[in-house]
């Protein structure tokens, strides 16, 4: 432990889950902090550190020019010592033929396309820093230890939704990435297009021309490298971005699949190719162990061309206009203002969060809403943080009657041998996110596609990790996809470093409660089925009591969380009112400004949005270089024949009466 100083055994897996565990071991971690007096080997690079007087007070803050290298940590990788401002030249200003903010799920991915031919350089600006600089940085790439990541201010903007009137005045966290790799640093790593009908849904019913999903699979295929089957119609084969199921060694996760098709819902051999709908395994970006986020797949095999920079720690405070025409950014390093200029460029790739946000305090947005925090009007364009939305999930969480949980991993040892076999290998349970089945079925007949998404975890805990359930459980986490509820992200004052107001309107539209009725009553159905009879134990939560509409509209009101998917803040469309964006991704009103993230979607995917948010990227920087788009792929995915008039394909082995 003291060889990596003791932190990441704090808790290998899932941050977390034992508050007790942590206690323990706070005494060994503060004396191998005192034993830092002295020289340490760092394993993960294999390469002696100083001392930390000799460090300095932040020795993993990179202080050099920001084509600066040096070794990673994680094998060879190189690592982003990037400019942060500190002894750096205080020049006023910088050209640049594209300027990028955000090196997120989208940034990372923009950064690389835009360079790659070598004619055009880019600027690609990051308020977080490095991903792997930093000895805490190793629980970003363990995929076990996901939730730290997403717990630790260093790496996560730490949002807060406003009290949502639909959830008793509850406030939601909202978190985001803030460091090279953005919100792909810190997610649960599962990989999901989304259903083909989502993407024609863009098109047909809000102008996105071209984003139908004969358009958008090939840039889905070129974008990945499916490591499970050879089907190249619909799965990418040599891609940055690497994607794979998990071992699937724990029985509940094959029990939950089998009783997912005893329910009448049948099998998907892979849910993001020619059939969604149905159980099977999930999938997940990591590669060899590692998370396979966009910095480790995208910006990482860029690093060293010569047309690219990299600015970490930077602020943008602002885009620069003038008039309708955007030239550039202004940000602050430190205590030093800077200005970049964009020759061709400037394009937004802050997130659904971050991007709204910056066009309103830089004047554009809903004129009465700048004006009453003090932001001169540079263009009104009302549809701004409009259209917010997102996915909850409910944990259904049971009891498990055998002893094969992931809990006998939840204490000391359990964790020093995940941490250890991860660290020599690159193998066993710290190389999954231990998500590994899930199920997308219909509520209903008549809906065409899949509007509920599962996914299930062999233990009773927290997606966040902040609580675990005592003894072995399951949990499946389930929800809607398709709420009609909208909110909007609104600028709160002036000054960029203030959060914004978020606000969901959770539950807030009339069909929500009915979907979530449905939501619990299905999945109590499946957990009920007889695949599942030697492990289901009581139910934890909500709980057997809560069967009327009434018991179950006030647990979901008490206890749902957030999935972290927003979107939709910045719309894509052919310019109606709230339309932000055009098909190309430019700014309705302005030149030379586009938005590239998630928050252009018209309305949100049914499933996981890093791996749209990835697709919308690659086929943003065809259109930003002014190549031909990929030909589309005339590929025909399955949807149940019967949809309009029956709910599954089958009929479940034990049927559940519903309780009203």
């Amino acid at each position: 432990a003291a060889l990596v100083k003791g932190e990441m055994f704090m808790s290998p897996y899932m941050s977390t889950m034992s508050k007790i565990g942590r206690n323990k071991m706070r005494p060994l971690v503060s004396s191998i902090k005192h034993y830092s007096k002295t020289p340490v080997l760092d394993v993960r690079s294999r390469i002696w550190l100083p001392p930390t007087s000799a460090r300095g007070r932040d020795p993993f803050r990179a202080r050099h020019a920001a084509s600066c290298l040096q070794a990673d940590p994680l094998r060879g990788r190189r690592s982003f010592s990037t400019a942060s401002g500190e002894g750096e030249s205080s020049r006023e200003e910088e050209s640049f033929d594209y300027v990028i903010v955000g090196a997120g799920s989208a940034g990372c991915v923009l950064a690389n396309r835009l360079t790659e031919s070598g004619n055009h350089s880019v600027l690609l600006i990051e308020y977080g820093g490095s991903d792997v600089q930093d000895p805490r940085s190793i629980f970003i790439h363990m995929p076990t230890c996901l939730a730290i990541p997403m717990n630790m201010k260093k790496y996560n903007w730490f949002f807060e939704s406003e009290p949502e009137p639909g959830l008793g005045g509850r406030r939601l966290h909202c978190p985001r990435g803030k460091v090279i790799g953005g919100s792909s640093s810190i997610n649960g790593m599962v990989f999901v297009r989304g259903n083909a009908r989502d993407f024609d849904h863009w098109e047909e019913e809000h102008g996105a021309r071209e984003w139908s999903f004969r358009h958008c699979l090939p840039y889905f295929k070129k974008m990945e490298t499916w490591r499970e089957t050879n089907d190249p119609d619909w799965r990418g084969q040599d891609g940055p971005l690497t994607v794979c199921n998990g071992p699937v060694v724990n029985p509940l996760y094959r029990a939950f699949i089998d009783a997912g098709i005893e329910a009448g819902y049948g099998a998907t051999q892979d849910y993001n190719g020619y059939r969604q709908e149905g159980f099977g395994k999930m999938a997940m970006t990591v590669k060899d162990g590692v998370r396979a986020s966009t910095a480790n797949a995208f910006l990482r095999p860029a690093k060293g061309r010569k047309n690219l920079k990299i600015v970490s720690n930077a602020l943008v405070k602002k885009v620069v206009l003038e008039g309708k025409k955007a030239v550039g950014i202004k940000y602050k390093v430190g205590n030093v203002e800077k200005q970049a200029r964009a020759r061709r460029e400037t394009i937004l790739s802050a997130g659904a969060v971050g991007s709204p946000h910056l066009l309103q305090l830089s004047g554009v947005g809903d004129s009465s809403h700048l004006s009453s925090i003090g932001v001169e009007t540079c263009h009104h364009l009302p549809g701004v943080g409009q259209n917010l939305q997102d996915h909850l999930e409910l944990l259904l969480q049971y009891r498990c009657k055998q002893p094969v949980s992931l809990y006998d991993h939840l204490n000391i040892i359990g964790k020093l041998r995940i941490g250890i076999q991860w660290i020599l290998t690159r193998k066993g349970l710290g190389a999954t996110n231990h998500m590994e089945a899930a199920g997308f079925i219909r509520s209903d007949a008549g809906i065409e596609y899949p509007d509920i998404q599962y996914h299930f975890m062999p233990v009773a805990a927290s997606y966040d990790g902040n609580s675990v359930v005592e003894g072995h459980g399951f949990q499946a986490h389930c929800g809607p996809m398709r709420s009609k509820s909208r909110g909007h992200i609104l600028a709160r004052t002036r000054n960029v470093q203030d959060h914004p107001k978020i606000l969901f309107n959770y539950l807030t539209h009339d069909q929500d409660k009915e979907e979530w009725r449905k939501v619990v009553r299905l999945t109590r159905e499946i957990i009920a089925q007889p695949a599942m009879d030697p492990f289901r134990g009581e139910e934890i939560s909500p709980g057997a009591q809560v069967l009327s509409d009434q018991d179950i509209d006030e647990a979901v009101r008490q206890k749902v969380e957030s999935a972290y998917h927003p979107c939709g803040t910045c719309k894509m469309g052919k310019g109606n009112q709230f339309d932000v964006v055009d098909s190309h991704l430019r700014v309705h009103g302005l030149q030379n400004l586009r938005v590239v993230d998630s928050s252009i979607m018209p309305r949100i995917t049914n499933g996981n949005l890093n791996g749209p948010t990835i697709m919308i990227a690659e086929k943003a920087a065809d259109l930003i270089l002014g190549k031909s788009p990929l030909p589309p792929v005339e590929h025909v995915p399955w949807v149940e024949p019967r949809w309009r008039d029956r709910q599954r394909e089958g009929q479940p082995a034990r049927a559940l009466a519903s309780t009203s």
